[in-house]
């Protein structure tokens, strides 16, 4: 690829958050004026910390937990650059009946550096495999997975199909897709990301220049353009400017290495060792990982079943919580009383579609 066209694709994709920021002005100020998560300390910890898990290069996981010991485990995996904060109307409210366990990934949030470097899906999906031995050691769990949180769901299918045989009860897949992670409104970040645009690495490190202007940029860019990138039209902004903090303060190597490796991944052959109920829910709104990679995934799994939430964006959980957490509550509840092995009463009907919920 020639200097002048890599200079062009990475101008415009600047340029286009830049005139995000300058048309979305008028919308800023509008949203602004009404906040409802306000007081909600979305920053907030499970009240448990049961320490760290050791995955299988020596990296130390942060691991949290709320609500009963002996009730039925959920476990909450957070997607790329996020932490478990973002699942924080989940663990609060699900925590009643369900014991909640959340941790994050390596090189995320309060869990060390990745200590051999890598940041590719299968490590991640290594991760999740060791916070299921070490947090179910004699029992069943429901997994809850966002995006990169959805594939490390599925990375830990295709590497450890023994968890899914007796530790896996079912699997919940928010704002998931198994290959073409940035397909939707991250276009231009995909196409500069094609090796035909030059090399992957060097690409991402544009991106990754890209993501740090617009951070330390006065102005409220990095605002605007998560809110039209990753969001729904009603979306709070105090919602809006948690997800900016949390990208933010990801370290530049998971916006280098990480990103590669989603951008170059590839987990359709995973899906076929997901072999217990499982539900994939998208948002109407949502531009990275559109109703088309969902339809594709509830089709393709053993027990898909879709589920559509109005008027969220790409964080369904936040952005529309109470109807989340129902679907969720709902899915565990039926998961967690029928015996281990038996078709799920969700199961698609014979013409291989899932089936979508208004």
């Amino acid at each position: 690829m020639s200097r002048r066209r890599t200079a062009i694709v990475t101008a415009g994709l600047a340029a286009g958050a830049v005139a995000s920021g300058m048309v979305g002005r008028a919308v800023l100020s509008r949203h602004r004026r009404i906040d409802p998560d306000a007081l909600a300390d979305l920053a907030a910890l499970p009240p448990e910390d049961l320490g760290s898990v050791t995955s299988f290069d020596g990296t130390e996981l942060a691991v949290r937990a709320a609500g009963d010991p002996a009730h039925p485990v959920l476990l909450f995996v957070h997607g790329f650059s996020l932490d478990m904060t973002t699942w924080h109307y989940q663990w609060t409210e699900l925590s009643d009946r369900y014991r909640c366990v959340l941790f994050d990934f390596r090189s995320h949030g309060r869990s060390a550096h990745a200590a051999s470097g890598d940041l590719s899906p299968s490590a991640f999906g290594t991760d999740l495999a060791a916070v299921i031995d070490a947090m179910t050691p004699d029992g069943r769990a429901v997994l809850i997975g966002h995006s990169m949180g959805g594939m490390s769901i599925l990375a830990t299918a295709q590497a450890r199909p023994d968890l899914f045989a007796d530790r896996v009860a079912g699997a919940v897949f928010a704002s998931t897709a198994t290959s073409d992670l940035l397909l939707g409104a991250m276009g231009s970040v995909t196409q500069l990301m094609r090796p035909r645009l030059g090399s992957l690495i060097h690409a991402a490190q544009r991106v990754n220049r890209i993501r740090r202007y617009m951070v330390s940029s006065r102005a409220d860019v990095s605002h605007v353009f998560t809110r039209m990138t990753q969001f729904g039209p009603d979306a709070s902004p105090a919602l809006v400017d948690h997800i900016v903090g949390l990208a933010a303060r990801a370290p530049s190597d998971v916006w280098v290495e990480g990103l590669v490796g989603l951008i170059d991944m590839d987990l359709r052959d995973a899906v076929q060792h997901v072999r217990v109920p499982a539900l994939v829910v998208v948002g109407e709104h949502d531009r990275v990982t559109p109703r088309a990679a969902a339809v594709q995934l509830a089709a393709a799994l053993p027990e898909g079943h879709l589920e559509l939430i109005a008027g969220a964006g790409h964080l369904p959980m936040l952005e529309r919580h109470d109807e989340f957490n129902a679907k969720i509550r709902a899915f565990a509840d039926r998961t967690f009383t029928q015996p281990p092995g038996s078709p799920s009463k969700a199961t698609k009907p014979a013409n291989g579609r899932g089936r979508r919920a208004s």
